[in-house]
């Protein structure tokens, strides 16, 4: 879905969110009450400039208006794959931004995240994968990396990934295998607005995925292995 017919479902026109340079940012009234909208938009690749606008927009609210709820617009190929990024540190402007995330929600803002169409790798790791829950829309594509790309890394042939991801969810791309890993909490299809208020009211503050996965059957040992860890 493009992002302007979004915010107009959720927000109606007027809303007041604005698009540069692939990077969305505005503060909306929703059911009378501010909200801070940041995300991306255009299969954004993340790179350490993107990266350090978002998280710029989180510190910012955290600062100037404690509290106020934050949803997360997810758009992302991932990471930007170029040299001058990686020679800028890439990988600390995102831990960053998932550091200023996770400061947020300690310091008692609500995070939702919502993958409108496409997230990918660390692009989503360190935005909707962090937030209070995350969740998407019927149409979004959400995968680690392609098949292809997975075989290289892992020496494990392509073929035997494709059939690994048939009944395995963690090898596998879609919204469906997502939701049964306990990665996305739902689906929003049908009324976005009351979507969007049910996860501002219901979002756990405490990190529920791994028993989200094991009760859907797509994450079967994580929850089981996270108690055994806590225990000892």
């Amino acid at each position: 879905m493009n992002w302007r017919d979004l915010a107009d479902t959720l927000f109606g026109a007027g809303h007041g969110i604005t698009e540069q340079d692939l990077f969305l940012d505005g503060t909306v009234s929703f059911e009378g009450t501010p909200l801070k909208v940041i995300g991306t938009t255009g299969h954004a690749p993340i790179g350490v400039a993107l990266a350090l606008a978002q998280a710029r927009a989180v510190l910012d609210t955290v600062t100037a208006h404690p509290g106020r709820p934050i949803l997360l617009l997810i758009d992302t190929q991932g990471q930007q794959l170029r040299l001058r990024d990686e020679l800028l540190g890439i990988n600390r402007a995102m831990a960053h931004l998932g550091c200023c995330v996770d400061l947020a929600r300690r310091q008692g803002h609500r995070v939702v995240g919502l993958v409108y169409d496409q997230a990918l790798s660390g692009g989503f790791i360190t935005s909707g994968l962090i937030a209070d829950a995350c969740h998407a829309l019927p149409e979004a594509e959400i995968r680690v990396m392609r098949l292809p790309a997975m075989a290289r890394v892992t020496k494990i042939p392509e073929a035997r990934l494709a059939e690994l991801s048939a009944d395995n969810p963690v090898f596998a791309p879609g919204v469906a295998n997502y939701v049964a890993m306990g990665g996305v909490r739902s689906v929003w299809d049908g009324d976005l607005r009351a979507a969007l208020a049910e996860a501002l009211r219901s979002s756990p503050q405490q990190d529920e995925r791994d028993r989200d996965g094991a009760a859907r059957g797509g994450r079967r040992l994580a929850a089981a292995v996270a108690d055994r860890v806590l225990d000892a």
